[in-house]
């Protein structure tokens, strides 16, 4: 094996650190395993059932922010 160094914010080392406590295993077999999945997914982009779709305000879904997307939700 190849020795490398990869560089995280805290956020991303924290999350590492409990993947690999939770399932018993290093942090580089987490990583290792991660590539792996990453690298192995499919090549051509993936199609999301909202894309495309345009509110009443005739913008994009993505262009809506979260209290705008909210509103009247649970009414």
């Amino acid at each position: 094996m190849k020795k490398t160094s990869v560089y995280l914010d805290a956020e991303h080392a924290a999350r590492l650190k409990r993947a690999a406590e939770a399932e018993g295993r290093s942090q580089a077999e987490i990583l290792r395993a991660a590539i792996l999945m990453y690298t192995s997914a499919p090549s051509q982009p993936r199609s999301f059932a909202m894309d495309g779709v345009v509110s009443v305000s005739g913008l994009s879904i993505a262009d809506l922010s979260e209290e705008e997307m909210l509103e009247g939700f649970g009414e």
